[in-house]
């Protein structure tokens, strides 16, 4: 029983999600300051710095603290806006660039008598009527000349 439970905890995919939480975590502590340092006194040369706490409303005594969750939503636009526009949009243009790109399909190809480009599927060169068969199964150019 012991044996299944460590190979459980050492197989790769768990390893992988505990580091993924702990660099998870310390790189939620950098974007929480960027967003409280660097993001929300920005917003607030505009437009004053947003604080929904004070608003709540009161039923039979009970206190029901609306502008905490207001505040909640709005630092989670906010920072969903950051994570977005400054890691996910440029991460993205660089696995564009670092993929590998896929060759174009051939659409021409040389007619063995004259070496005009003629499209891939012909069977006769239009400029010198030469009969130039078509693609084999290795996708080079069958050439048979007209007699």
């Amino acid at each position: 029983m012991l044996a299944g439970f460590k190979k459980f905890l050492l197989r790769g995919n768990v390893v992988d999600l505990a580091v993924a939480v702990v660099i998870g975590a310390a790189f939620k502590e950098i974007v929480d300051t960027m967003v409280k340092g660097l993001i929300t006194p920005l917003i607030g040369v505009f437009g004053g710095l947003p604080d929904f706490s004070a608003l709540s409303f009161t039923i039979n005594r009970s206190i029901f603290q609306v502008g905490m969750f207001v505040n909640a939503i709005v630092s989670f636009v906010i920072l969903a806006a950051v994570i977005y526009f400054l890691i996910v949009v440029p991460m993205n243009r660089l696995m564009e660039r670092l993929q590998a790109k896929e060759p174009e399909p051939q659409t021409t190809r040389e007619c063995p008598e004259c070496l005009s480009k003629i499209p891939v599927k012909a069977s006769r060169c239009a400029f010198c009527t030469a009969s130039v068969g078509t693609l084999a199964d290795t996708g080079l150019p069958a050439a048979v000349t007209a007699p």
